[in-house]
């Protein structure tokens, strides 16, 4: 480790893949890995007390996701610059995350030396982003669904019924089954069941 060594943090619920990005990491003689956390509790809790220069982040932390921690740091350490690294990896999942401030946006996929230079290159004020995700995030342009057919939409993903939907949005049924016909027309479903299928599919719920 070197004296103007990066200080990463690393979060990530599966243990087993935590500990090989850390070993990875700990490879590369400028960068040093200060705190772990599975959860984003315990990201938030870490960060406050070893100052990392770059925070790597799972997508789905079991409390949390990565992105919503992510605009967490940036509001209480805003010397902390976030990165994203997931195994589901969606375009709308990518411009949530670029829009709440994270500088970078990985696989898991990728090598250690590509891992350890986008780390370099967030530190250093740029930008890292997983080409064929970026790709994929421009062909599929801008999600159609407004944010409350969105809420709905994701509501009925767990196979709820609409009365159900209703209350949990507090919403009355008939605007709900409204907000669903909508979403289904506008992603050019046959259903909803469809229809969140295919926005799972672009990550715009």
């Amino acid at each position: 480790m070197t004296a103007e060594a990066i200080r990463v943090l690393l979060a990530e619920d599966e243990h087993l893949i935590r500990g090989a990005l850390a070993a990875l990491l700990a490879l590369q003689e400028d960068l040093h890995v200060v705190a772990q956390a599975a959860t984003g509790a315990e990201t938030l809790a870490m960060a406050r007390a070893a100052r990392p220069d770059v925070a790597v982040l799972d997508l789905q932390l079991p409390d949390m996701d990565g992105v919503t921690v992510a605009r967490m740091l940036h509001e209480g350490l805003p010397e902390c610059r976030t990165m994203i690294v997931t195994s589901h990896g969606r375009p709308g999942h990518l411009k949530r995350a670029l829009s709440s401030g994270v500088r970078g946006f990985l696989s898991k996929t990728v090598t250690a030396d590509v891992l350890a230079e986008a780390v370099r290159t967030i530190h250093g004020g740029g930008r890292y982003v997983d080409p064929r995700l970026a790709a994929e995030a421009i062909s599929a342009g801008d999600s159609p669904l407004t944010p409350r057919e969105a809420d709905v939409l994701e509501l009925a993903a767990e196979g709820m019924p609409v009365e159900e939907v209703a209350r949990r949005a507090s919403l009355s049924p008939g605007t709900v089954r409204n907000y669903l016909h909508s979403a289904a027309g506008k992603l050019g479903a046959a259903n909803r069941h469809e229809a969140v299928r295919i926005a799972r599919r672009y990550g715009w719920i």
